[in-house]
């Protein structure tokens, strides 16, 4: 991305933006939304999921001075999404299943093969959505955003073992759920 006719990398776009640079904010914004988006909408589902990025870019721009640069800004950004997601689930009187893109899609090929792609995927969707906020959060960002247990750990202030615990007994109640299929009774 350049600024100017100058090429900026993310740590000097950073420091712009923390001396007051709005340009520079707005580039850090553009490489950035589709990550936030995407995970706004894994954690809260598409209808508050535009809400949950845009408080989460607002959030940013006033933390940007506590920003210290441990982590990348990516990390730190992730964690304000995850965040505002919490905080919008708690205030959103519906709990809505949570979708969850193509991971899971069936390769072969026919309509047969598509509409059981589909029923998975849906299935997975309210699956996923009736676990416990905790556990939900831990599987979509290990499974879905594919970060790692230790990375997983650091950003929700756990230990790789707390995350493992949730991740298995988030995995082990999606199959049953998948099983009972209580949606269709």
């Amino acid at each position: 991305m350049t600024l100017g006719e100058v090429e900026w990398d993310e740590p000097s776009l950073v420091d712009a933006a923390r001396r007051g640079d709005r340009r520079a904010f707005e580039l850090l914004v553009r490489r950035h939304q589709d990550a936030v988006y995407s995970l706004a909408v894994r954690l809260v589902g598409p209808d508050l999921a535009p809400d949950v990025a845009q408080e989460a870019f607002v959030r940013a721009w006033r933390g940007l001075a506590r920003f210290r640069g441990d982590a990348r800004f990516s990390t730190w950004l992730h964690r304000i999404t995850v965040n505002t997601a919490w905080t919008h689930r708690r205030r959103s009187a519906r709990h809505q299943a949570q979708p969850i893109e193509d991971v899971y899609a069936d390769s072969r090929p026919g309509p047969a093969a598509a509409a059981e792609a589909v029923e998975l995927r849906r299935n997975l969707r309210l699956a996923i959505g009736m676990l416990s906020e905790a556990n939900r959060i831990v599987l979509v960002l290990r499974d879905v955003e594919g970060w790692s247990t230790g990375e997983v750990a650091e950003h929700l202030g756990l230990t790789k073992t707390t995350v493992k615990v949730r991740l298995h007994r988030a995995r082990a109640r999606v199959r049953e759920l998948l099983e009972e299929a209580p949606w269709e009774r």
